[in-house]
This record gives C-alpha cells, structure tokens and sequence, in this order.
C-alpha cells in the first residue's frame, strides 16, 4: 500500500537539501536525552503500514526511555517542549543528487523552544525508502532500523564528545567482522550481474543469503548471532538515476557493520553492487 495522502504535517516538515541537517546533540542534550519519553509521531493515515509496524518495533526493542504515541498534530504542539524526545518521519533530497529524487528518514531528535524542525538536535537519522514508494517495502525492517537508532543513541550518550558519529561512516571501521557472519540479502537489492548465489560466489568467498522478508524479520526476532541484514534504499524499480544507499546492520546486536552510497547510472545499478562485494571480501 502506498501512502495514499501527504500529510499537513509531512509538507510543513519535510527537508530538502542535505545543506540542512539538524544540530549535533550538545554534551548537555546527550545528559537529557535518557530522561526524556520518546514521543512516536505516527502517519495521519488510519490504513498505514508503517503505524502498526513501528508500535510493534517500538514495544519489543525500544528501553532506552518511555515511549508515547502521537499524531502529527500533537507533535507541532509539543515539540518545543525538552521534557520529550521524538521518532518522526521527514523527507530529504540529497544535494550532489540531480534526480531531485526525495527520501523518507526515520528521526530521533530531541524537544528544543526553537523555530523549526530543522533546528532540533538530531541523535539519528536513517533512511527507509524514496519517498511515495510502498510502505510495505521498508515496514518489515523497522525492528532492526529502531534497534540500531537505540544503539546509535547509546552511543552519543556515552561519546558525547565524539562527533564522528554524526556520520554513520563512522561505523565503517567494523566492516572487517562481516566476513565472519552472513549477509542476509533480498534478491531485489541486488545488482543483477550479482543476483544469484553463484554470481556472488565470483567475487565474494565469505557466506551470503538471498532471504524473504520472513526470513529476515525472523533472523532480527531471534537475534541471529551470525547474520548482518542489508538495509538498501533507492527509487523505485523504474527510475535509472537518483542515490542508492546500503547499510548492513547485526541482527544481534544492532551495530552497523557497513555504510556506502553511489549514484544510480548505466554502469551502478540500484542494489548492492560487485564493488562492495570486493570492498568486503579483502578482510
């Protein structure tokens, strides 16, 4: 199902232009944080996707504060409010992008008595899929997405003063431990030059699964010791331009183990590509 109507909400708020991005959280946010209650703001519409799939994510995985549920409406009135913390959905386009292609981020930021959304400390900002495209398509994968912001988070708390982790390439130093675990991997993520099993073998010498969305969601419910989940986000299947990023994140233990993008073109196809393959494999 696609989400049939933007809401208010979803206009006024949405970023465009990476030129934008939110505060770093201070030494003292990243004190406050802890003990906020983390507002969920959720989609206007009652047939989301995405509405039952965060509560759900939410109730299993998310400890690091309380958690309350409210509409867009409700989030206008008390964002300026720094008793609360909040998981909201923006829109962003990236600036060295000139497809002009928008995508939905996933945000934890922090209650601020400032003018706009954009002024707000963000702890985290994840991507989910480009904008319009099918909820269904990314809601599976918001277990592993909030686990992986609460450990995110976990980790501004603790570092407060170290700012390389406003850049989720910080977490590019543990790619040398996926070639002991499996990469769990749709096939629609893929690059078709490395869409089979035989292909990857070619040029990747370490295990990979090409797994249904049931396979995963039950890798990330069990916490999987051995398996790395690829998050891969781009536009949709009929678009030949715009960016492509992939992130591989543990389904025991949340933390990243890998983060790229490219732009889409004739020779880098939407998916996970031979390159980052080769670029794993030499660890």
């Amino acid at each position: 199902m696609k989400k049939a109507l933007i809401s208010l909400f979803y206009l006024t708020y949405a970023l465009l232009g990476t030129a934008q991005q939110r505060p770093y959280p201070s030494v003292a946010d990243a004190e406050r944080l802890a003990s906020t209650v983390t507002c969920v703001v959720l989609q206007d519409n009652q047939f989301s996707f995405y509405n039952p799939e965060i509560r759900s994510a939410m109730g299993k995985y998310w400890k690091l504060t309380p958690v309350r549920y409210v509409t867009s409406s409700e989030f206008d009135s008390i964002r300026t409010d720094p008793s609360f913390s909040f998981i909201v959905l923006t829109a962003t386009t990236f600036s060295n992008d000139r497809s002009g292609t928008e995508y939905d981020f996933l945000n934890l930021i922090l209650g601020a008595d400032v003018g706009s959304l954009s002024e707000m400390p963000e702890f985290c900002a994840v991507p989910l899929c480009s904008t319009g495209a099918p909820e269904e398509d990314y809601s599976y994968k918001l277990g592993i997405i909030i686990r992986f912001m609460q450990y995110h988070a976990g980790q501004i708390i603790e570092h407060p003063r170290t700012l390389a982790l406003r850049d989720l390439k910080y977490y590019n130093s543990n790619v040398p431990g996926i070639t002991r675990k499996t990469i769990m991997v749709r096939e629609t993520d893929l690059a078709p030059e490395i869409n089979t099993i035989e292909r990857i073998a070619d040029v990747y010498t370490h295990p990979v699964i090409i797994a249904g969305e049931d396979e995963i969601v039950k890798a990330v419910d069990e916490g999987r010791k051995d398996a790395v989940i690829l998050h891969k986000v781009g536009p949709d299947s009929d678009r030949r331009e715009g960016m492509c990023i992939k992130m591989m994140i543990g389904a025991d233990d949340a933390v990243m183990y890998y983060y790229d993008s490219h732009l889409i073109n004739s020779k880098n196809a939407n998916g996970l590509l031979i390159s980052d393959l080769k670029r794993l494999d030499r660890f």
